[in-house]
């Protein structure tokens, strides 16, 4: 049974950054490239970054998040890692791990039938 749990959520300033961690079990996450998604309150889940099976092969960013988060994978502890800098108000939701995205350059087009979700994590930024 596959598994992604996030952490690392909660209240952060504007400005100020916040580190999310995802780890997955039950799979071998090497064989999955990997994504964070959020979900706005009342809306749909949409991807925010994601990072191939083999980082070489490269990451993809949201233009809203671009410059300013970052994604790694670190497959021998199975985690992977969303660094947010420079938060903002509109960075509010709740952001999940996914595996099995198809990541390309469009996060329109990074869900998939099979993709498996952790249960996310509250991200709030707010003065």
């Amino acid at each position: 049974q596959l598994k992604l749990v996030e952490s690392g959520g909660g209240l952060v300033q504007p400005g100020g950054s916040m580190k999310l961690s995802c780890a997955a079990s039950g799979f071998t996450m090497d064989h999955y490239a990997m994504a964070w998604f959020r979900q706005f309150p009342g809306k749909e889940r949409e991807g925010v970054s994601c990072i191939n099976i083999n980082a070489r092969a490269g990451t993809n960013y949201d233009d809203s998040v671009k410059g300013r988060f970052t994604i790694s994978r670190d497959n021998t502890k199975r985690m992977v890692y969303l660094q947010m800098n420079d938060l903002k108000p509109e960075d509010t939701a709740v952001y999940y791990c996914a595996a099995n995205v198809e990541c390309i350059p469009s996060p329109v087009y990074w869900i998939n039938p099979d993709i498996s979700w952790g249960q996310g994590t509250q991200v709030t930024v707010s003065s």
